[in-house]
């Protein structure tokens, strides 16, 4: 095995409770942010390059990560989102035929710092009792007074917009100009398979900068918008409120995802709070109840609605329940074209169940746009 005589290195929580393992690579380094934890077996790739990440600790619960290497074009992003690593046991070495790197050179690659030998299942354990927390990893193992001042000084998700870090700068174009349709989408951290799945199903997206405007987003004139998921607390994010509250009252289509579900939600007037630990994994059980059926789906998020707000509220209608919990997963508007869920249909990665809500939206879109097409 590579690297046997590697660094110790630590994880200390906000708490001061600290759980030991050896840094990967036998790098030196430290990496701030808030700890959660992904159940998913794959994916990994993908995990660390989605935006929704950004500023998070990704303990992976799969005792094996990096045994099939890493692929350039499965990514979600322009680089890795994530703060730092945590695994158990750490793979030098991969198998995939396809693959063109390992997942070593692909932290190298990106400079990010990752600690392995951790006991995640002890970890895992005191984070689900505990809640979702503010931690380090670091090789500095002998200055964890140093480290604790260190920590204090970093913020609390709750209240932490984030858009603005992993947002486009300005806008931008994806998928074929000849395609039937527009879409004006608003990047708060959005996915490249979530465009992917827009534009195959004949959508040519003007994707803009989280503070966009609605005049700027419609002076393109598309026939429908889109609000991406992304990092953070949503509640700061008044600029994007705000334009959704705009996009409703034009009455186009509008579709959002996790992030965008929850600007969504406060556009209405439906406040938003932080979970306990939030659901991150690809097998998270929902049910549509529109039509009855169970959905495994793929989920990343920190936040969530007010249920009982939602219940209330005299035009909006519930549409997923987690299964888990209960909480709100899915909503509508009861007199607009307007959607949005708390996970991901475009799954990348995770499975395709939810794929539909993409058809629903197009679906709408057909009823309602004239199919012109001028950029």
């Amino acid at each position: 095995m590579k690297y046997q005589s590697r660094r110790k290195a630590l994880v200390l929580l906000a708490d001061g409770t600290i759980f030991y393992g050896k840094a990967v690579g036998n790098r030196e380094g430290t990496a701030f942010g808030e700890v959660c934890f992904n159940t998913g077996m794959t994916g990994y790739q993908e995990i660390f390059t989605d935006p929704s990440y950004f500023g998070q600790l990704m303990v992976t619960t799969n005792a094996h990560i990096g045994n099939y290497g890493t692929v350039t074009d499965e990514v979600e992003s322009d680089s890795i989102k994530i703060s730092g690593l945590i695994c158990r046991n750490f793979s030098y070495d991969y198998s995939r035929p396809s693959a063109d790197a390992s997942l070593l050179e692909f932290l190298d690659a990106n400079n990010l710092f990752a600690i392995s030998d951790v006991d995640t299942r002890a970890l895992v354990g005191y984070i689900r009792d505990n809640g979702a927390m503010n931690a380090v990893i670091s090789t500095d193992v002998e200055n964890i007074g140093l480290l604790k001042k260190q920590l204090a000084e970093v913020p609390s998700m709750e209240g932490l917009e984030l858009a603005s870090k992993v947002s486009t700068s300005k806008p931008y174009y994806y998928g074929d100009d000849k395609a039937p349709y527009k879409i004006s989408a608003l990047d708060i951290g959005i996915k490249k398979n979530i465009l992917r799945n827009l534009a195959k199903r004949g959508a040519y997206i003007k994707v803009f900068p989280y503070n966009a405007t609605f005049d700027e987003m419609t002076a393109w004139g598309p026939d429908a918008y889109f609000i991406s998921n992304g990092p953070g607390d949503p509640e700061p994010l008044s600029d994007a409120i705000e334009t959704a509250k705009k996009i409703i009252a034009q009455d186009k289509p509008l579709f959002g995802i996790c992030l965008g579900h929850q600007v969504i939600a406060l556009a209405n007037g439906i406040s938003t709070y932080k979970m306990h630990n939030g659901h991150r994994g690809i097998n998270h059980p929902v049910m549509n109840l529109l039509t009855g059926k169970g959905e495994i789906t793929s989920q990343n998020h920190g936040f969530a609605i007010n249920r009982k707000e939602t219940e209330e509220h005299p035009s909006l209608e519930i549409t997923h329940v987690h299964l888990n919990d209960k909480t709100v997963a899915g909503m509508r508007m009861k007199n607009k074209d307007v959607f949005s869920v708390q996970y991901h249909p475009e799954a990348s990665p995770g499975p395709h169940d939810a794929e539909y809500l993409f058809d629903e939206f197009f679906e709408l879109i057909r009823k309602t746009s004239t199919n012109s097409i001028s950029v």
